[in-house]
């Protein structure tokens, strides 16, 4: 029996509304289009998994409900959180060629300094976050430079401002994915023998009765030793919404006051172990320790003694790089812990609570903005730099904020394999060990099909919790965990794998979503030449070890060197 499950994205009407109107719709207008693999989301993941079915000779639609793809590294204005093995091992062939178009592509047309044209490992912002800071448009044009050619054969058809409404389902199988335009309201009805989900909140896991989890498991689910009594569903990472800034020395460009200024002025996190001040203050907890620390953001001084200096964190344009009068200052990307939001989540929620939150979060940053604007103490004993200027170009925005916000957590579908705690968590992994110290490892998985390091990094949460930051160990991908336990044609694409709310902190990374992606696209490539179903390849030990051969031959690696190596 084939049903239709139905998911309302904001949308100001009824239920019941929204029902006839999409109905009359499928009715009068609708356009069927058909592919090998269909992929819902542009992020990182999705553009990663499209160009690994592509260069298989597949076609791909691919869907994003913004009008930039690239995710993380463009419409959400993050510079790329890298382990620091990224240069030489550790990451995919198409990864490594995206950072090399970037640099590239700084090269052939930015005015740089000679050089800083002559640095092999050109990092353009100087950002102490990433060896490769840059600005997302340059993101954004080496991604497309990277599908241009299969746009011109015909072989992927990317459908910007669309997301998933409904999905079709029978069984076990996905049938169709209906996306509709935020623009025109159109609607379109998507088919394939395999669907990649890579939406940055695993938008088509409920749409399809996928089974998933969503929030904080309980220690008597998972066993972990970081995990909460009691399984929290609603406790999710803080979202953020990024934006970029440069500063005008002697100029005024003080934006409007936004209208919950006061409200975020005056706002202290209620969180345990408790936040050391105001949230709009130069004070945070410290990730690993949780004690107070003192931090600035002062765009006119590079010592700042005993501050950490915020501006040079995630800056992605550093005016010293490039030739004089190119910039008139620094470019900074303003993702800290003043602009982590906290009130709520926006999946599992209501159309209406989901709205109020992405308000209330553009309205945190904008505050955020004003405050350094005009109130925020100065290491010269004065208030406020006028001259920081909101760089809403930057982000291809009007309001001039980030496209989107970024989004830690998603859904995770419940997978095959789940990977947890005692597989990376570096204390945990030292007592499933017997505490040998010497040659700690991570969990080396026989179904691994790509690697990342990070640590478990987990921002304050809507639930109360303060960071939770610990160290984990260099990590591999297990197949089982893009793999959902019972649907047989959709793969995970990016954070919505098989992972825990703790072990998806390091899977959210950049490079671990790309890897994560793009061997979904290789995995439904596979099988459709193989006529096999992902778990019969997970599952048989001939399939998987010529699958793994196959993606090590397209660059994908799947083992850490030896540890004495790292």
């Amino acid at each position: 029996m084939i049903t239709r499950r139905h998911f309302l994205r904001n949308t100001a009407i009824g239920a019941s509304a929204f029902l006839i109107r999409s109905e009359a719709i499928f009715a009068d207008s609708a356009r069927e289009l058909k592919a090998d693999v269909v992929i819902l989301g542009g992020g990182v993941g999705g553009c990663a998994a499209a160009l690994g079915a592509l260069r298989n000779g597949k076609k791909v639609i691919l869907t994003e409900e913004t009008d930039w793809i690239g995710g993380q590294l463009t419409q959400q204005g993050v510079p790329p959180d890298e382990h620091p093995w990224i240069e030489t091992f550790g990451c995919t062939r198409a990864y490594r060629r995206l950072r090399d178009g970037i640099r590239d592509y700084y090269r052939e047309h930015y005015p740089l300094t000679e050089s800083a044209r002559a640095q092999w490992n050109l990092n353009p912002g100087a950002g102490s976050v990433s060896r490769i800071c840059h600005e997302p448009r340059v993101s954004l044009a080496v991604l497309r430079s990277m599908f241009a050619p299969y746009l011109g054969s015909g072989s992927l058809r990317i459908l910007l401002n669309s997301a998933p409404i409904e999905a079709e389902v029978e069984g076990d199988f996905i049938r169709s994915v209906s996306v509709q335009n935020r623009e025109s309201g159109r609607i379109r009805i998507l088919h394939a023998p395999y669907f990649i989900d890579a939406t940055e909140m695993g938008d088509l896991l409920p749409m399809a009765g996928v089974e998933y989890v969503a929030g904080a498991e309980s220690q008597s689910q998972t066993g972990e030793m970081h995990a909460p009594s009691e399984a929290q569903p609603q406790n999710m990472q803080a979202c953020t919404w990024c934006f970029a800034m440069d500063y005008i020395e002697g100029e005024d460009h003080t934006i409007d006051k936004p209208e919950m200024y006061e409200f975020w002025r005056d706002y202290t996190p209620e969180l345990t172990p408790p936040w050391p001040d105001k949230l709009l203050s130069w004070m945070y907890s410290n990730p690993s320790t949780l004690a107070p620390r003192k931090i600035i953001c002062d765009p006119g001084s590079e010592n700042t003694g005993e501050y950490y200096n915020l501006w040079r964190y995630r800056r992605i344009a550093a005016r010293r790089q490039f030739t004089p009068g190119a910039y008139a200052s620094d470019i900074t990307i303003v993702n800290w812990p003043q602009n982590d939001y906290l009130l709520g989540n926006v999946c599992d929620v209501s159309d209406e609570e989901k709205k109020k939150h992405m308000h209330q979060a553009m309205q945190l940053s904008l505050s955020l903005m004003y405050w350094m604007q005009t109130e925020a103490p100065r290491l010269d004993g004065k208030t406020g730099w006028p001259g920081l200027r909101l760089r809403g170009d930057i982000l291809g925005t009007e309001h001039g904020l980030a496209k989107f916000p970024y989004i830690r957590e998603s859904r995770r579908i419940e997978a095959e394999f789940t990977v947890l705690e005692e597989h990376i968590g570096a204390e945990m992994r030292a007592k499933v060990l017997g505490g040998k110290q010497d040659d700690l490892r991570a969990e080396s998985f026989s179904d691994s099909v790509g690697l990342g390091s990070y640590r478990i990094d987990l921002h304050p949460s809507t639930g109360g919790d303060n960071y939770i930051d610990f160290s984990s160990l260099p990590f591999e991908i297990p197949l089982g965990a893009l793999i959902p336990k019972r649907v047989e044609n959709l793969i995970a694409g990016c954070k919505n794998l098989g992972v825990t709310h703790l072990t998806n902190g390091p899977y959210r990374m950049h490079p671990v979503e790309w890897n994560i992606g793009e061997s979904a696209g290789l995995l439904a490539a596979y099988c459709i030449d193989k006529n096999e179903k992902p778990r019969g390849i997970r599952n048989q030990s001939a399939p998987l070890r010529d699958f793994q051969r196959w993606i090590m031959a397209q660059g994908v690696e799947i083992r850490w060197p030896s540890i004495h190596a790292l």
